[in-house]
């Protein structure tokens, strides 16, 4: 299984642990196909906060992934339109049984020294 570990704004965590926000987005879509994502919450919290699977990921215009994720984002439109400036294409994960962590874990447990700027895939058996 090919998980990849996000780096997610406390704000979104939160939304995204309490089911408001069921799409994560990005810019660039992974080459590998992605079944699972790691939740890391950036500062303060600083830890992988918990896990969802990858139910399908959208790629298409920003304008297009906009209207099919809206209604579940947990983002305005007016965050949406400054994240995907100048961009002719949007990924979003659409994120399913979202678990969140009872201990929250650090990098270290995963091999990793520094939270990715992006992503970074892990192993998984």
């Amino acid at each position: 299984m090919c998980a990849i570990l996000l780096s997610i704004n406390p704000k979104h965590v939160e939304s995204i642990l309490n089911g408001t926000k069921r799409y994560e987005f990005r810019k660039r879509a992974c080459k590998r196909r992605v079944e699972k994502i790691l939740i890391y919450s950036t500062n303060p919290i600083m830890r992988v906060v918990g896990e969802a699977e990858v139910e399908e990921i959208l790629i298409d215009a920003p304008e297009i992934i906009w209207k099919k994720t809206e209604k579940k984002s947990g983002i305005d439109k007016t965050f949406f339109d400054q994240y995907y400036e100048d961009r002719d294409q949007a990924i979003a994960y659409k994120l399913k049984n979202v678990k969140k962590y009872r201990e929250p874990k650090e990098l270290k447990e995963y091999g990793i020294s520094n939270a990715p700027q992006s992503f970074q895939y892990i192993e998984e058996s």
